[in-house]
């Protein structure tokens, strides 16, 4: 068996949150726990025993009352009848010894943000937000870079009950629309531009795209970034001044809409993902602080997005009294360690970022525990894909020895993570250590048959709190059952491949389903042909994300041609602006390649999974049906096409 990279010491069982946790719990119930996992298998079994523990470990309230009305899937009801608000718990955490935030750009430079500004400017634009007439369950959006004013207007707007949904500006406009355009949102925050990658971004032609495509917006704020003028539009500094205003929240039903998170939209118009106030506070406070160990005196930096779920997860840090930090530059800009450089000049003790993200720093050839202080780093999270053996023994000896390398998986879907690390359990290279409590996590063969030591469908088999409330605009709810109900009816089946190993830990082998999936931003196919396939020398195009071995993530684009057309490198180039100019610079391919045809299913379907399986080492034969595909000849030039990347 692989030997462990990392394992805890006496000191870190002794005062990890989740060990104090498990003696909460065995002095309420008698019960007594031997280990982690013993504590995880009362966690899935007693359901209610275990988030009505959560609830009163965290002094969320008063006793809770009925825990879990109904444990159906979908449509488990929790917590009936009780009132809460997200934003009160990190209200509580407000103290003046530590920042609640520090923002860093490519400029140079710390900026230090007080719990005392951050509640004060939140509530300042709550108060501004009633002033226009937004209330509970309207929405409020955000097209904004990775800065502390998004964080702020998120808290401003749940303060009052309303909705939050916000996309990164490295989306254009069109983009964006199809997303937040779904909403009919009341207000938009956004931002001038931003600087990444050494460049300045203004955005103010995509902003004006963007408001002249939500008609029901009465007011747009504007965060003064690179000083261009947005006209009649309200300024940030003044509608969200740091003094004013007191905080007052509204009190909500568990279920209440907190934020809608958008699908990668692999099969059309991204869908939006509702996800309520008291699912989210549960899953983040037992995320953050039993499974990471994160709380007060924690620095916690997570390389993200607003138009990533670990955007949000982030914010989590607030609700256990860490510092977050907050970074809308290049991780590699102007160097490859940049995110080390960053975490040693804050005194980050949680950094995360992506397994591609690890792979730069081993081809740069750089050494941050040589080129930085980062004796304050305790833990390195991993996430958006699987990190090989390789990349995780690298951060043992570039980084430190004593990090523990946390890899998590889970989804935008859950704003969450399914299986990770906690600080009570060792690490094998490669491979997850836990399932998370409360995540009744299996794997599946694909009759429904739990399978261990090999590969199998990545199950839910019963129910969490921050599983969606509902897909937006989704009344019968037969969306929401064919995203995770389908395949097994009653069970959640993500997408993901995975296999539980004897130790307990499991290995995740990548999504199952058409997701793209680079460098833990999820994304959709959907949108990369719109952009190419309005080309006139574009017949048609596929588009496939395939984990390498090394750890890598290769996205080819294959096209085929129009009549006459030949695919030049300055077609290549006009595909490539095409797709960052409407789309986004993300979804921009590692290669475009001209195929022979596109395959599909007799319905029409492009075959992206039987495809990207192929990548992936699989049997023609086995991929597919060769009697369901249109052309199933093209199945041997696609399995070819590996082979032949590697010759060149």
């Amino acid at each position: 068996m692989t030997q462990p990279q990392w394992e805890p010491d006496a000191g870190d069982v002794e005062t990890a949150r989740v060990t104090d946790f498990a003696r909460f719990v065995g002095a309420r119930t008698g019960r007594e726990f031997a280990d982690y996992h013993s504590l995880w298998e009362w966690s899935i079994t007693d359901l209610a025993g275990f988030w009505g523990a959560l609830w009163e470990y965290f002094e969320l309230g008063d006793a809770p009352g009925t825990v879990l009305a109904s444990s159906d899937m979908p449509g488990a009801q929790w917590f009936p009848g009780q009132l809460l608000n997200y934003v009160d718990q990190i209200a509580r955490h407000a103290r003046t010894d530590r920042p609640a935030i520090v923002y860093a750009g490519e400029q140079g430079g710390l900026t230090e943000i007080s719990w005392a500004e951050l509640l004060g400017r939140a509530a300042s634009f709550a108060a501004t937000l009633r002033e226009l007439g937004v209330g509970p369950g309207d929405r409020v959006v955000g097209y904004l870079p990775n800065i502390p004013e998004a964080v702020i207007a998120f808290l401003g707007t749940a303060a009052i009950g309303a909705v939050w949904s916000a996309c990164g500006q490295d989306y254009s406009a069109k983009a964006a629309l199809d997303r937040l355009g779904q909403l009919e949102p009341a207000v938009l925050v956004t931002a001038d531009g931003y600087h990444f990658g050494g460049k300045q971004h203004d955005k103010r032609d995509d902003i004006a795209a963007l408001r002249a495509g939500l008609p029901t917006v009465r007011a747009t704020v504007v965060v003064p970034r690179l000083g261009g003028a947005v006209p009649d539009a309200l300024d940030w500094n003044a509608v969200a001044a740091p003094e004013g205003a007191e905080l007052s929240t509204e009190p909500v039903g568990f279920a209440h809409p907190l934020w809608v998170l958008f699908s990668s939209g692999t099969t059309g118009l991204p869908k939006g993902i509702v996800h309520g106030h008291g699912g989210v506070l549960l899953e983040h406070l037992k995320a953050a602080a039993l499974q990471s160990d994160i709380g007060r005196g924690d620095v916690f930096f997570w390389y993200t997005s607003p138009s990533w779920m670990m955007w949000n997860f982030q914010v989590a840090g607030l609700l256990v009294g860490a510092t977050i930090v907050c970074y809308d530059g290049s991780p590699t800009f102007p160097h490859a360690d940049s995110l080390f450089d960053l975490a040693a000049r804050t005194g980050t003790t949680v950094l995360g970022t992506s397994p591609g993200y690890v792979l730069a720093c081993i081809k740069a050839g750089v050494v941050p525990r040589r080129d930085h202080d980062l004796s304050a780093l305790r833990t390195v999270g991993i996430t958006g894909s699987s990190l090989p053996p390789s990349s995780a023994l690298w951060l043992r000896d570039n980084v430190g020895e004593r990090v523990q390398v946390n890899s998590i998986s889970g989804g935008t879907d859950v704003v969450s993570a399914f299986l990770g690390g906690v600080r009570t359990v060792p690490v094998w290279p490669g491979e997850l250590s836990v399932p998370f409590l409360g995540v009744a996590v299996d794997a599946w063969d694909e009759s429904g048959r739990p399978v261990r030591g090999e590969v199998g469908e990545l199950v839910i088999t019963a129910p969490m709190p921050s599983m969606p409330v509902s897909f937006w605009n989704d009344p019968d709810g037969s969306r929401y059952r064919a995203a995770y109900f389908e395949m097994f009816p009653g069970v959640w089946r993500h997408g993901d491949w995975i296999t539980v190993t004897d130790h307990g830990s499991i290995v995740v082998h990548g999504r199952s389903d058409s997701t793209l999936n680079r460098h833990g931003i999820r994304m959709g196919s959907a949108d990369i042909y719109q952009a190419v396939e309005q080309l006139p020398e574009i017949a048609e195009a596929l588009v496939i994300g395939a984990e390498q071995p090394d750890g890598g993530y290769w996205m080819p684009l294959f096209v085929t041609l129009a009549p006459g057309a030949e695919l030049t490198d300055e077609l290549k180039q006009r595909i490539n602006a095409t797709i960052r100019s409407e789309v986004s610079p993300r979804h921009v391919p590692d290669d475009i390649i001209a195929a022979p045809g596109i395959p599909h299913t007799r319905t029409g379907k492009k075959l992206e999974v039987p495809i990207k399986k192929l990548f992936q080492g699989a049997d023609p034969d086995r991929v597919v049906e060769r009697s369901a595909v249109d052309n199933p000849d093209l199945l041997t030039w696609y399995a070819a096409v590996p082979a032949r990347k590697r010759a060149t």
